[in-house]
């Protein structure tokens, strides 16, 4: 039923009032209702702004500002079509006080509030007027400027976004490692292609000529199929490369048929493989980005993906400005956005991130990585204060960030740990003899050295150096049940660390049986670690007290784990002088004239099956204040593999 108005022409008189009232009073109480708000202007407004966003205003009647009707189906049409794309949220509607009547008309006003895109809200009053119809009912008067006051007919409104300059990823020193660099997207015209084998060819031939090889190499497997489901005119992208990659190739593949070449500038740390795995990329927003986030990106965002850049997206992004325009009608025909800005928010800058990370480390784990064709990872830290300078991972600009996440066995660097923990409960010194014969049975098990050497009984301080499993295994006893876990949590692992990025603190053996007590001593059973935790524990035996790696500097990702315990210099000095014997008589040799001060260390080969032959490779060592921990998947022996990075490393650190 439409709202109805009691009189044509008292308005809102205050007699009329007064007799509505005695006649109210005069009436039954069933009648009641009949002199409810029901009745009023304001239920016409309030109804008008209920139905507004669901288009349902079937109940009201709507003239336009010469009296003639309009169907409510009409005007629900026209505010759809004059909202435009803000149409999808519709706004919150509110009305501001009582109609103003004079006569047979109102004049109402509301508030309009849109929530657009990054909960961006833009409100601003409109007003409504209202008239009174033969039937006395309150009709609205329709016309566009009810929903913005500048629009008219055939108008709509058109949101225009404006990125914000997205803020840089800083080193140690607050300099961007991230930064606008060139890049060239190479793709391909499918309508100028004649040869398609040919032209694959042609592209991988010159895309295998890039120094350094790409690694991974680019995959062109799909190309042909791409390019025949695409439209004659696209631009079928190939791959984005550096400029400096590309002018390598240029005169390979620039006159090629068909190859489009588009110049850009992409946020890019200073080469391809920097940090890659840790830092994350920037590119153009993906399906999965747009579907998961329509009112939050379009298909023109840069967005961070993975590592630090997805993790700190919002932050660094900033926030983009928003505009709505209004569009009009053109000399064509065309509705197109006109310069009649309604709405302006400016973009908002985003705020950089800083970390710990070192350029100068950084390059020289990345090259010690870069000969290495297994998945493998390198992570620094400044020993005097936790600092992380470095944290690679290959082969090439590898996207998993094993540095930090990996969980494998530590192998024969877990020595360190077990020396640690036997000497801090005086069950050894360096000079305690301690036989290494071929083999050690604990619970039934059958435990062996490398290519099954033998030492006899010989001083502890020979067993670590030439990292004998059976010595170690033969020891398992006097550490307890607990005494490794708590000897590896006195050097940070396990621990709780708010470093502001993934980790994986450890896992240390506990308990269990003879035989996994004794595996465990040596670094197999049922222990697990991350290069950066090992890196940290090696850092701590250099410092003399752990203290959690910082990654993160501003904003702080929270309070760090609380530092552990001062180590006894009893247990910490022989175990550092056994470490660097590791160097000058043991099983890293190779690192005895590296040049800078000495360096200490430990190698580690964890067989993480039941095959023998599957091993991974381990290193960790310090030298002068840098600590580090070198892991190399199915890597075999670490005097073959984990060592020769840790030299490059070192050699590479020494050179910059």
């Amino acid at each position: 039923m439409r709202t109805r108005y009691p009189s044509r022409h008292a308005g809102r008189r205050p007699h009329h009032r007064y007799a509505s009232a005695l006649a109210c009073l005069a009436l039954a109480a069933g009648a009641l209702a009949g002199c409810s708000d029901g009745d009023s202007p304001e239920s016409a407004v309030d109804a008008f702004l209920a139905g507004w966003p669901t288009g349902k205003l079937d109940q009201l009647g709507f003239v336009n500002p010469a009296g003639e009707k309009i169907a409510a189906t009409e005007v629900a049409e026209q505010i759809k079509q004059l909202s435009g794309e803000l149409g999808r949220t519709p706004p919150k509607l509110r009305r501001n006080g009582e109609v103003k009547v004079i006569k047979n008309t109102g004049t109402a006003t509301a508030n309009v509030d849109w929530t657009l895109p990054g909960d961006v809200h833009w409100s601003y009053p409109v007003t409504m007027r209202l008239s009174v119809g033969p039937d006395d009912a309150w009709r609205i008067i329709w016309e566009p400027s009810v929903v913005q006051p500048q629009l008219t007919s055939g108008d709509k409104l058109v949101l225009q976004r404006s990125p914000a300059q997205r803020a840089g990823i800083l080193d140690g020193a607050g300099q961007p490692i991230v930064a606008a660099r060139k890049v060239v997207v190479v793709g391909v015209q499918p309508g100028e292609v004649t040869d398609v084998p040919g032209l694959v060819k042609a592209l991988d031939t010159g895309f295998k000529a890039i120094r350094p090889a790409l690694n991974p190499p680019i995959d062109l497997s799909d190309l042909p199929d791409r390019l025949r489901t695409a439209d004659p005119g696209a631009f079928v992208d190939v791959v984005t490369l550096r400029d400096e990659a590309y002018q390598q190739i240029k005169p390979r593949i620039y006159d090629l048929p068909g190859t489009k070449f588009r110049p850009e500038t992409r946020d890019l740390a200073p080469t391809r493989e920097f940090a890659r795995a840790l830092l994350g990329s920037v590119d153009p927003a993906q399906k999965d980005d747009l579907d998961a986030n329509p009112d939050l990106y379009t298909a023109q965002d840069l967005i961070g993906h993975g590592g630090l850049q997805g993790r700190y997206d919002k932050q660094l992004r900033g926030t983009p400005g928003t505009n709505v325009v209004i569009a009009r009608k053109g000399p064509e025909g065309n509705v197109e956005p006109t310069s009649t800005v309604v709405f302006r928010q400016e973009p908002k800058p985003g705020t950089p991130l800083r970390t710990s990370l070192d350029v100068r480390v950084q390059t020289a784990a990345d090259a010690a990585l870069a000969p290495e064709r297994r998945r493998s990872a390198l992570v620094a830290i400044r020993i005097s204060d936790g600092a992380v300078l470095a944290a690679a991972n290959g082969p090439g600009a590898a996207a998993e960030n094993l540095a930090f996440t990996a969980q494998v066995p530590p192998g024969s660097t877990f020595k360190m740990v077990s020396a640690f923990g036997l000497l801090d409960a005086g069950a050894v010194g360096l000079d305690t003899p301690v036989a290494c014969p071929k083999t050690f049975t604990a619970d039934g098990r059958s435990f062996k050295n490398s290519d099954n050497f033998e030492l006899g009984t010989v001083p502890f301080r020979t067993d670590f150096a030439k990292s004998c499993n059976t010595a170690f295994a033969s020891l398992a006893p006097k550490l307890g049940a607990d005494g490794l876990a708590n000897a590896g949590r006195s050097l940070g692992l396990e621990g709780q660390w708010n470093l502001g990025a993934e980790a994986f603190t450890g896992k240390v053996s506990t308990g269990g049986s003879a035989a996994e007590r004794a595996a465990a001593a040596f670094g197999q059973g049922t222990t697990v670690v991350s290069p950066l935790a090992m890196a940290g524990a090696t850092a701590a035996v250099a410092r003399g007290q752990w203290q959690q790696p910082k990654l993160i500097l501003d904003p702080s990702p929270g309070e760090p784990a609380k530092a552990g315990p001062q180590l006894k210099p009893g247990s910490v000095e022989p175990l550092r002088t056994m470490m660097r014997e590791v160097v000058t008589q043991g099983t890293a040799t190779a690192l005895r004239d590296v040049p800078g001060p000495p360096v200490q260390g430990k190698t580690g080969t964890a067989e993480y099956d039941n095959d023998p032959a599957h091993t991974h490779a381990w290193f960790v060592g310090w030298q002068g204040d840098v600590a580090f921990a070198v892991f190399v998947e199915q890597g075999g022996s670490s005097t073959a593999s984990a060592v020769p990075i840790a030299e490059r490393f070192l050699r590479g650190l020494g050179t910059r």
